[in-house]
Formats: structure tokens, sequence, C-alpha cells
């Protein structure tokens, strides 16, 4: 099970304001052992979020989407989920518990709109302000804003894929290799690559007018990556070049 994120916004898309949801889905997925497949941008355009969502919601990935779930005009994501699912959009009854407790006798018809999602939708709690966000399958939908978003977030992953924590667990090692091209280390890659399906391989060449090297490490199942680093340290070696760890580096 892959993880994706989808980024909603105009004021991103014309940099207005700078991204900061994906490095911490990052993060958020790296602190419980698990990996961000694929992240994509989306402006504020009702078809192209609907079509995105139609064809995300046909796969597998675990989705989180971010932006679009208020009650001004270009918030979009609602309206565009449920016709992504081709049902309609209606008050979800808790929801409408946790609107109507967070404002009390200011509730106004627009407040609760808020709460209207797609038919079959879970909400997700919103620990800052008790307006919630939705789940349909494995799409969670939630607030643009990160004080909001990111602990709703961390919520979903504990409560509904604990289970892939452990199984899933993703690490990383790399060294630093000096006085080689990315292009003399490429059959080595391969070769490590051929032995150890399922596994990452990754070089990262670094050039500044005071130092040049490659990074050169492996990704994936955390109890598969010692034996390919040393595969690849030992290939490194025997092909007469110089490298060190990444801590020795000081990199």
């Amino acid at each position: 099970m892959q993880f994706g994120a989808i980024i909603i916004g105009d004021e991103i898309m014309s940099g207005k304001r700078q991204d900061k949801h994906m490095a911490t889905v990052i993060a958020t997925l790296r602190e419980r052992g698990l990996e961000l497949a694929w992240c994509q941008y989306l402006a504020d355009e009702p078809d192209l979020i609907t079509a995105t969502l139609k064809r995300t919601l046909a796969g597998a990935d675990v989705v989180f989407s971010f932006g679009g779930i208020g009650a001004t005009p270009d918030d979009h994501t609602r309206q565009c989920a449920a016709d992504a699912l081709g049902v309609t959009l209606a008050l979800h009854p808790d929801a409408d518990t946790e609107i109507r407790a967070r404002f009390g006798a200011e509730i106004t018809p627009q407040r609760l709109k808020m709460g209207e999602f797609p038919l079959g939708s879970r909400i997700i709690p919103n620990p800052y302000n008790r307006i919630p966000g939705f789940s349909v399958n494995h799409h969670h939908c939630l607030p643009g804003f990160p004080q909001m978003a990111w602990p709703m977030m961390a919520w979903v992953l504990d409560h509904q894929y604990r289970e892939l924590f452990a199984a899933g667990s993703v690490a990383e090692d790399a060294i630093i290799v000096r006085g080689a091209g990315e292009s003399m280390l490429i059959d080595l890659m391969n070769s490590c690559l051929e032995r150890h399906p399922g596994l990452k391989v990754f070089s990262l060449p670094h050039m500044s007018d005071q130092d040049r090297y490659i990074e050169l490490g492996v990704r994936g199942d955390a109890a598969r990556i010692a034996a390919a680093m040393r595969e690849l340290q030992d290939g490194v070696t025997a092909l007469g070049f110089r490298w060190a760890a990444t801590v020795e580096a000081g990199r």
C-alpha cells in the first residue's frame, strides 16, 4: 500500500504562498517507518480536482488531500470528491455535532456547510477548532491550514494504518564516495538492485567549489538495508574509490 498527497490551492500554484505540507507529510510518514510515493499540486479548478480524485479513488493508495474543504466559493474539494464518487453531499451527523459544539448559539447555515461531506464519509476530528475533515475509502481530506491538517493526518495514520507501521518499516543509509563519477557506479548499482529486489538504490551528486562527491545509498525495507549497503561499500572499494559513512564525512 503506497501513500500519496494532493495539495490544493491557487495561492501555492501562483507562488503567493510556499507549500509546507509535503515536507511534513514525508516526516510524519517517516516517523512511522512509512514513505511518500507521490505528491501532486492542483489549482482550485473543480474539473481538475474531480478528475484527479476520480483517478486516485480508483486505485489502492492511501491519499492525503490538503485544502479546499472550507465554505468559501473557492473551496471545491468536498463537492469534487462527491462528484468523483458519484454521490451527493450531505451534512454528516457527527460533523453537525462537532460544529454546533464549536459555535454554539453562533451557528449559521454557512458554518454547517463545512460538515457537508460525500455520502458514506467518516469524519476526521480536528483538535484545533472541532471543524472536521473527512475520509472516503483510503482518501483523507484535510484543511489547508497546517496547524489543523498535520495533527489530523497523524491521527488518521495512528488510528487507521497502525498495522502497516512495522510491516512497511522504511529506512535509508548512504555513503559518501569521492573520486568517482556517477557513470562509474552504474554497474555496481544495477548489480545491487538485481541482488536486492524491492529496494531502491540512489546516487546524489554534490558539486561545489569546495567539494565534490556522490552520496550513494539504499532505501527500503529496514531489515534488508544493511546487507545491500555492505555490497555497495565492498563494490566501491573494489573499484578503487574512497568512501566514508555519511556521519564520518560530516554530511
